[in-house]
């Protein structure tokens, strides 16, 4: 892979990289600890599944403080992924459950194989979570009915719904991740940072903040000369 391009990995393969508070807490530094020199993040996963969720077993035992403690920390985890100044691209590659999909969602897209899935069972066990993420990219009615019914979106389904926007035969898999690569590398990092930081913004806001967003965004480019790939 080219310089400039580092790898996240969720890497406890034997739980199906289940999210436990200890890999909360690493996914959080790892994101925070990224230097300027990292122009493109992919998230991926050791083994099979992407993420099987939240870990249910560490859960076993605790009491509410410690549930709240272990949430907040997973709500810290996705906002690291979802605040990174650069792109950063999920690679699903098998089941991404509860606590996965929000480490998907919280990325600025989703390249996936046709082994991909995507279930949001919180409501059936006992818990809320995921409700807020995926019906902004779903839609409320279709998270809605992943949520209530806890059924599994397939990749070609989520592709259709605009979750996943590349679905790539596994043999492709590397020499796509190599062109996205090869894309972001070669731009002007600071239009990046600052075209991301605008859509962002943007979609929070009705038609004329998220013009006011794009201009502020046009006019620091400008008062530091940074336009035109002029950097």
């Amino acid at each position: 892979m080219l310089g400039g391009v580092a790898t996240l990995t969720l890497n406890r393969p034997g739980s199906r990289n289940a999210l436990n508070l200890a890999m909360c807490e690493d996914l959080r530094k790892a994101a925070q600890g990224l230097d300027a020199s990292v122009r493109l993040i992919f998230v991926r996963a050791s083994g099979p599944a992407f993420c099987a969720g939240a870990d249910l077993k560490e859960r076993e035992g605790m009491d509410a403080a410690q549930v709240r403690h272990r949430r907040l920390k997973a709500f810290e985890a996705y906002a690291a992924l979802e605040q990174l100044p650069m792109p950063a691209v999920a690679v699903v590659e098998g089941p991404a459950v509860g606590s996965g999909c929000e480490v998907a969602a919280a990325c600025d897209f989703i390249v996936a194989t046709p082994a991909a899935s995507f279930r949001i069972p919180e409501a059936l066990r006992g818990t809320v979570g995921a409700t807020q993420r995926l019906p902004r990219i779903l839609g409320k009615r279709l998270a809605k009915d992943l949520m209530f019914t806890g059924r599994t979106l397939s990749a070609e389904e989520a592709e259709r719904h605009g979750l996943v926007s590349r679905l790539v035969v596994p043999e492709a898999l590397e020499a796509t991740l190599e062109g996205i690569a090869k894309a972001v590398v070669s731009a002007p990092p600071e239009a990046l940072r600052l075209a991301k930081r605008t859509l962002d913004r943007g979609v929070e806001r009705d038609p004329r903040g998220a013009l006011e967003a794009e201009i502020a965004a046009i006019e620091e480019q400008l008062a530091a000369g940074a336009w035109m790939g002029k950097q």
